[in-house]
């Protein structure tokens, strides 16, 4: 039964990493139809998620500390419930505010997860990198099928649907997710309370946490830029070859999150592997050329720059998150995921302003380009300073299986 209910919790986890991606990108694609819509600048437009991403960072912390406190599975509970309703609420709205608030509340509802859902994972399994490296492909299957399916939907049926019909199966989720639940297939793990060691000194925990707050809140703000520029940047750069309608676009993008979903799979080996330092310190040294040279190109070979640039950014999540969990202590992890993604999806949210701004200055992305460059070279020398790797101490859990068992 135990290695039911950790099944259980994985799978569970695991899909609530790609709805919550999902959700939250549904708008960047489904934006460019709003501007005949609202008859409003795409800019101007755009600068409506602002208030949902500040709270799907803002909230990461509480959200975080009811999952040590309360309870983690009953905190998924409320994260499918919650962000699959603003998912519906967003797609029923009939003006530009409206549209703000349903993102909002998606935003808020959607800040559970990182937090709740990945110390979740840390927690059950024993081969970490494997786990995380897994958990990220699900997570980057949302990001790929979100401007995929809302280009459909959008294209086919209407934009209320973009929003309405995802939302409605993830609400689905979470109603399944309370009765198992109930049915005891789902319960709370606390043996991590009990019998998780640290995993480095007091003085590497607080050297690795600071030099991480620092990364991670780059990696959020070159993810977050670059996933919800792409459909705008495309529709330009590529409008001779992906026709119109939304479709061409929407197949462009998931294509390229597809393909970077599948590398983390390979970082997560990695890191399970090698020093999980330097793994991390690999992924960020390759990131500025890419977004540099990405800046200055169009055609085919821009497709080809962007899912080089999207693998290196996601390659490296696995580690990330391995290096958080091995630099925060076990008890209060989800609250220290908490802290992290309340830094890395907080500064995320300046992604939007910055977007707005630049396009309406140039009406193009070079600099957005250019300006993740800078912040991808500062990250790689921050990386550098990150305490020398030590054996890595895998969490001695006897009836927890591996993710992928």
């Amino acid at each position: 039964m135990t290695d039911i209910r950790s099944r259980a919790a994985l799978t569970f986890s695991n899909v609530g990493h790609a709805y919550s991606h999902f959700l939250m990108l549904i708008y960047p694609t489904v934006v460019i139809a709003l501007e005949g819509v609202f008859d409003l600048p795409y800019h101007q437009l755009i600068g409506l998620m602002l208030a949902g991403n500040v709270l799907f960072g803002a909230m990461a912390l509480p959200a975080g500390f009811l999952g040590d406190r309360w309870s983690a599975p009953g905190m998924m509970v409320v994260f499918f419930l919650g962000t699959g309703g603003g998912s519906v609420l967003t797609g029923l709205a009939t003006t530009p505010f409206e549209v703000a608030l349903g993102l909002a509340t998606i935003g808020f509802f959607g800040a559970i997860y990182h937090p709740v859902g990945i110390a979740w994972v840390v927690r059950r399994v024993a081969n970490r990198g494997r786990a995380l490296g897994w958990n990220g492909v699900c997570g980057s299957i949302g990001v790929a099928l979100a401007p995929l399916v809302a280009g459909i939907l959008t294209d086919y049926w209407s934009w209320q649907a973009a929003f309405i019909l995802p939302g409605a199966l993830c609400v689905a989720t979470g109603v399944l997710l309370l009765l198992a639940i109930g049915a005891g297939l789902v319960t709370e793990d606390t043996s991590y309370r009990r019998s998780a060691p640290p995993e480095a000194s007091r003085r590497d925990m607080q050297r690795g946490a600071l030099v991480l707050l620092a990364t991670v809140a780059c990696t959020g703000l070159v993810y977050q830029a670059t996933s919800f520029a792409l459909p705008k940047l495309f529709e330009a750069r590529l409008s001779g070859l992906l026709g119109d309608g939304l479709v061409g676009i929407g197949v462009v993008v998931s294509a390229v999150y597809l393909v970077s979903s599948v590398t983390q799979v390979l970082g997560g080996w990695l890191s399970d592997r090698f020093d999980v330092r330097r793994v991390y310190l690999c992924a960020w040294l390759a990131q500025a050329p890419l977004l540099l040279v990405a800046a200055l190109v169009d055609g085919t070979l821009l497709i080809v720059l962007v899912v080089a640039m999207v693998v290196a950014n996601t390659i490296g999540t696995p580690a990330e998150n391995s290096l958080f969990a091995r630099f925060t202590p076990p008890r209060w992890r989800a609250t220290a995921f908490g802290v992290k993604f309340v830094l890395s999806l907080g500064v995320a949210a300046a992604a939007i302003p910055l977007i707005a701004w630049i396009y309406a200055a140039t009406q193009g992305f070079a600099w957005l380009l250019i300006v993740l460059a800078c912040i991808a070279a500062a990250a790689t020398l921050a990386a550098t300073l990150l305490p020398r790797a030590v054996q890595d101490r895998r969490l001695d859990f006897r009836q927890a299986p591996t993710a992928a068992e």
